[in-house]
């Protein structure tokens, strides 16, 4: 532990901005599961919402910075995939 008063307050921030990224990446993950599972289902409608839903948790992920942006054109395109195969 650091006996600075300015790195022991970054620790804290670090500890706290780590929790907030957390909690951001692990929603962005449940809505690609929500995706996955209603195209699972075969329900189109669903799968369509959940989509959109999931497309902007991975465009918040990508903007802040807790993942690449390669990566999440990546996983877009992968769902839109999905997403078109159960509708075609």
């Amino acid at each position: 532990m650091p006996n600075i008063k300015s790195a022991i307050k970054r620790v804290k921030k670090n500890d706290s901005n780590r929790q907030h990224n957390v909690m951001f990446k692990s929603a962005m993950r449940t809505s690609i599961k929500n995706f996955n599972a209603k195209v699972a289902e075969n329900d189109a409608e669903g799968a369509k919402e959940a989509f959109l839903a999931a497309t902007k948790k991975i465009d918040k992920a990508a903007s802040r910075g807790l993942i690449h942006k390669n990566k999440a054109a990546r996983e877009k395109s992968h769902l839109s995939k999905k997403l078109n195969a159960l509708i075609a």
